[in-house]
């Protein structure tokens, strides 16, 4: 069952476009993000493989995410209503949840190296563990020092670190920071790994880190705001859909972006 769940993630290529649309636990009605039914139509018309979303999300918008892979977010955060948030803070759903709205995989962040290590990487093991019994497949997002953390967190040495542990505590796939010499990571993670989206970016400066990082081993990308937050998200996700299953150039992918 796992493998079938998976197949709806990934494409027979191996690769997969997953966007997400979790950011509304912590941020709220997010620009780019107020309206979810619009927002998920989007993306989903520009060739997005799954989406990567909240439990309500997930209940109330069923027929928008029909055709698409579906990834639940487990754990919860603190919100950004008061102080910033600092990422997980546990475990809120489990496998028999994903079941119940129809997910084809569970994410949790773990936070290795951050003040959060020791409960992040438990709550990923356990999940991964109580998720494999029933045959649902988990994706690791391996977040090196936390969401706040200093560069040198996200180097090379760090990042394949993290990678590598996810893996190691039962991540079927792992979603990690982009860095420089990213083959060492890919290659030291004997899982999938796909490439997070972070901080608003530049259109040309987001796609050269996806088409380096494809060319680097990893397996596809799992992106938010640089595409809902994109003055055409359908146009955004169909070109970085054309880098990660069409292998193409840059130039081409914001040719795609353009029209």
């Amino acid at each position: 069952m796992t493998s079938e769940r998976l197949a709806r993630i990934f494409g027979d290529d191996g690769r997969t476009v997953i966007i997400a649309l979790d950011h509304g636990l912590i941020d709220g009605p997010c620009p780019g993000f107020e309206q979810p039914a619009s927002t998920i139509s989007s993306v989903v018309a520009g060739g997005a493989d799954a989406i990567l979303t909240s439990y309500g999300i997930a209940r109330n918008f069923a027929e928008e995410l029909d055709g698409v892979g579906l990834i639940l977010r487990s754990d919860g955060a603190s919100s950004n209503l008061g102080s910033p948030s600092t990422g997980s803070t546990g475990s809120f759903f489990g496998p028999d949840d994903a079941v119940q709205v129809g997910a084809d995989a569970l994410v949790v962040t773990a936070l290795p190296g951050s003040d959060k290590e020791d409960m992040t990487l438990e709550n990923l093991a356990r999940t991964a563990s109580a998720a494999h019994a029933i045959g649902v497949p988990m994706l690791g997002e391996m977040v090196p020092g936390g969401f706040d953390s200093p560069p040198e967190m996200r180097g090379t040495e760090a990042v394949a670190f993290a990678a590598r542990l996810g893996a190691e505590l039962g991540a079927d796939f792992i979603k990690a920071p982009y860095c420089a010499d990213y083959a060492k990571v890919t290659s030291s993670t004997f899982v999938p790994v796909v490439i997070l989206g972070g901080s608003k970016t530049s259109e040309a400066d987001m796609l050269t880190d996806i088409r380096s990082a494809l060319d680097s081993g990893a397996a596809g990308v799992a992106i938010g705001r640089n595409v809902f937050q994109a003055p055409d998200p359908t146009a955004m996700t169909a070109a970085i859909v054309t880098l990660v299953h069409d292998d193409v150039s840059v130039d081409q992918a914001l040719a795609v972006l353009k029209g």
